[in-house]
């Protein structure tokens, strides 16, 4: 039986890299740029005895697809049915990126948001109620996380295991 797999999505420049990095032990380079990722990249991720592939695909700011990182990103998601997608948010642009967060939950595909980069958000006065945020997108997880230093990073495995469990 193949392992359930689960998207990683979200703007260019929010991290998602890092963060499949983290899960998957790969080694996939990062950088500050958009369209670093072109092509979609699969890992295996364990924990607590759960196996699952990580797609880390391609940064785009919505589901209307325009250029080929956005066409790739659209398919992967609306047409192959991931498990679940985890939406990776730029804590500092919050509202720009949530455009892309409500297209992601219209599909019905179970949805984690993970709030990175909190630390530049914070830096920038800029407070963000998690919960809240949680309610507003009617009680999808959103997990707090700087992923360059590991910070949220166990949460999100655990929310991954439970989600991915519940189905």
């Amino acid at each position: 039986m193949k392992p359930p797999v689960v998207a990683l999505a979200g703007n260019p420049n929010a991290g998602k890299s890092t963060i499949f990095n983290a899960l998957t032990g790969s080694r996939q380079h990062t950088g500050n740029w958009p369209g670093k990722t072109v092509e979609r990249k699969e890992g295996t991720f364990r924990h607590h005895g759960q196996t699952m592939t990580i797609v880390d695909l391609p940064g785009t700011y919505s589901l209307s697809a325009y250029s080929l990182e956005e066409h790739i990103a659209r398919d992967f998601i609306v047409e192959e049915h991931p498990c679940a997608v985890v939406n990776v948010v730029d804590a500092a642009n919050l509202e720009r990126n949530l455009y892309l967060t409500t297209q992601i939950l219209e599909t019905g595909i179970p949805l984690i948001i993970v709030l990175n980069m909190l630390d530049m958000a914070e830096s920038r006065q800029i407070s963000i109620d998690v919960e809240k945020l949680s309610e507003l997108l009617h009680g999808v997880p959103v997990i707090p996380m700087v992923a360059r230093s590991g910070k949220g990073l166990e949460r999100l495995k655990e929310t991954l295991v439970a989600e991915v469990s519940r189905q």
